[in-house]
Order: C-alpha cells, then sequence, then structure tokens
C-alpha cells in the first residue's frame, strides 16, 4: 500500500519542485533585469523583466491546481480529477496569448509614435544573454519533467519559458543596434511584433490539445494498433473489436470487447481479462484503467 502511494506522489512531488525552481528563477531573474534596465536606460529590458515576472502566473496556477489533479477518485468523481490538468492547461494558454497581444499592440504602437530614448549603458548587453540561457534551461528542465509525468500543464510550463526566452532575442538585437547605431532602435518593435504571433501561435496550439482533452479524443490510429497487437498476442484471446479510448490530461481510459472460448468458466475468462489488462497498462504507461467485456467467440455455423 505504501509502495503504491509513493508511486503516485512521485510525479506531483515532480511537478512541485520542477516548479518552485522555475518560480524562483522567474523572480531572480526578473530582478536582474529590472535593475540592469533602469540603469542601463532601456526601456526594452524593463519590458522583458516585466515579461519574465509575468511567467510566474502559470508557476502559481500549477502550484495550485496539482494538489486538485492528482488527487485520488473517490465517490463524487469516480474517474479522478484529471481534467482539472485541461483546465489548468487551458489557462496557461490563455495566458500566453493575453501577454502575446500586449506585447504585439506596444510594439505596434512603437512603431507609430517613436520616442525618444536617454542613451543605453553597455550594461544593456547582458540582461537579454542572460535572459535566453536561463530560460532555455528552465525549458529544457520543465519539459522533460513534463514528458515523463504526462503532464500537459507542466509541458505548457515549458513552453512559457521558451517564449520568454525567444522574446528576449529581439530585446538583445534591439539592444546590440541602439548600442551600435540608435537610428535602428526601431528594430526591437518589429522583433517584439514577430514574437508576439509566435507566442500566439504556441498559445493557440496549447489551447486545441487542452480542448481535445476535455472532448475526450481517442489514442491515435497507431497507437489502438499496437493495442490491438498486444491484445491478439495475449494467450487464450481468440478475438478482440470495439476498443474505445479516452484522454483525460495526459492518461488514457480504455474499454473493449475481448472474445474467449464460451466454454470456459467464469473464473477462467476473468484471469484472461485481468492479463490483458495488465500487458497493455505495462506497455503503455498513460493507460490507467482498462474495462474489459468478454463475448464467447463465434463459432463458425455447421451445415447437416
Amino acid at each position: 500500500m505504501n509502495t503504491l502511494t509513493e508511486h503516485k506522489d512521485a510525479p506531483e512531488t515532480r511537478i512541485r519542485k520542477i516548479t518552485l525552481v522555475g518560480l524562483f528563477a522567474n523572480v531572480i531573474l526578473s530582478v536582474v533585469k529590472l535593475v540592469i534596465g533602469i540603469a542601463g536606460n532601456s526601456q526594452a529590458v524593463v519590458a522583458d523583466a516585466l515579461h519574465s515576472f509575468s511567467d510566474t502566473s502559470s508557476d502559481f496556477v500549477i502550484l495550485f491546481g496539482v494538489k486538485y489533479w492528482t488527487a485520488p477518485a473517490d465517490d463524487c468523481h469516480p474517474f479522478g480529477h484529471q481534467k482539472i490538468e485541461s483546465f489548468v492547461t487551458i489557462c496557461i494558454g490563455l495566458i500566453l496569448i493575453g501577454m502575446a497581444c500586449g506585447i504585439g499592440y506596444n510594439a505596434v504602437l512603437g512603431l507609430m509614435a517613436p520616442a525618444s530614448r536617454p542613451a543605453l549603458s553597455w550594461i544593456t548587453f547582458t540582461a537579454p544573454l542572460l535572459s535566453f540561457a536561463v530560460k532555455e534551461i528552465l525549458f529544457r528542465m520543465t519539459y522533460r519533467v513534463g514528458v515523463e509525468t504526462h503532464s500537459s500543464s507542466v509541458k505548457a510550463n515549458a513552453w512559457h519559458h521558451r517564449t520568454d526566452a525567444l522574446s528576449s532575442l529581439p530585446v538583445f538585437v534591439a539592444v546590440l543596434a541602439s548600442l551600435i547605431n540608435p537610428r535602428l532602435a526601431f528594430l526591437d518593435q518589429v522583433g517584439a511584433i514577430i514574437v508576439s504571433v509566435f507566442i500566439i501561435k504556441v498559445g493557440l496550439d496549447i489551447l486545441v490539445s487542452s480542448i481535445g482533452e476535455l472532448l475526450d479524443t481517442s489514442m491515435s490510429d497507431e497507437d489502438i494498433k499496437a493495442i490491438e497487437k498486444t491484445i491478439i498476442h495475449t494467450p487464450d484471446v481468440l478475438g478482440v473489436h470495439r476498443i474505445r479510448t479516452r484522454k483525460l490530461a495526459g492518461s488514457f481510459y480504455m474499454d473493449l470487447h475481448l472474445e474467449v472460448d464460451g466454454n470456459l468458466t467464469v473464473s477462467q475468462g476473468h484471469d484472461i481479462s485481468e492479463k490483458v489488462k495488465e500487458a497493455l497498462i505495462e506497455q503503455n504507461s498513460r493507460i490507467i484503467d482498462v474495462m474489459v467485456h468478454l463475448e464467447p467467440f463465434p463459432q463458425p455455423k455447421t451445415t447437416e
């Protein structure tokens, strides 16, 4: 019992740890970039610092939500609470889109009415480089945990880190160009518009995927074929049909109709269904439950 509980708690623990790492990194990085931006007279770096600070919103959403979507099934929620993660992921997607729209809007305003800026200091050159390095490392660490725990929210948060890293690139170009030639400062706005479009694309992909989870999207045809192959190769299985799967966050529930020898006892048929269930869960860790309906294998008709 303790081993099972520890196994279930492991993904939640890993999600909390990597999210806390991202939260503290975002706060420290935001403060450093804000100080550099103010000291170096760079509005772009100050804006990038505020952008990094906004990333903490998705961290808080996950830290709040993971407690609930990893809770065990109960009488009111017999299939568990995994769909809460889909809602959390949708929130992250909306945060990304809202943030990108804000960046793009401000960039367009900047292009339409360029404002005079004080001379930049070379110290501003370090802020976007530091931001890109830290956020890219956070992306790789967070995305790996998201894949290993099958957590769509953690993977979405990883992309939040990646978009922040990419948004630092136009800041880097703008700062470098402004330091070399102040007349090229408009590149800041152009780069910001390009990055905002990319972030909106990522946010929309996250939304579409999460909405699909809420609509009980099934496994891919390739996965279904692999499942059929595993079932057919299970001893004493004579046939299978009506395989249905539905996605809950990063996991799948499944039900199927299994054909066995009609002369077997109920106990023997049950043992075969348990073997099938164990084989499927062992083959694909994303399958968390399998409902098996036993049917007698159709006997060939004899002609008299």
